[in-house]
């Protein structure tokens, strides 16, 4: 079973992302703060991340760079979704270790490719036993 952790402070927009990726061989996990996306990414060390920018706490940008500086999770592919749609965003996300970049307003299903592909290629760097 996949784990993804969707982080956004806006419930709408959890709520739109976990229907869009719901499926039977995912579990969902929440947080809507930036230190709480910490917390959950430790503690249940997600498949994936499915990020804000401006979320409470701690913005996602510097959640993304803790995220990357920290052995457990520094593998973690990451997805940004925000509303920040700038080159200089784009380049801050870059510099962070954000692996995909999805601006608000958002396709669904342009969601769901970028998370397959996400998990594909995650599963593929895994190192095998």
């Amino acid at each position: 079973m996949k784990k993804i952790l969707i982080a956004d402070d806006e419930p709408n927009i959890r709520l739109l992302v976990q229907t869009t990726l719901e499926d039977p061989n995912r579990q969902m996990i929440e947080a809507c703060t930036g230190p709480k996306v910490l917390e959950q990414a430790r503690k249940h060390v997600p498949d994936l991340i499915i990020l804000d920018w401006l979320m409470p706490g701690l913005h996602g940008i510097d959640v993304a760079a803790k995220l990357r500086s920290e052995r457990k999770t520094a593998h973690i592919p990451i997805i940004m979704l925000t509303c920040k749609s700038q080159p200089a965003d784009l380049q801050q996300g870059r510099e962070a270790g954000v692996n995909t970049y999805l601006v608000k307003p958002f396709s669904p299903m342009e969601l769901l490719d970028r998370v397959e592909e996400a998990l594909t290629d995650n599963l593929q760097k895994q190192p095998s036993l």
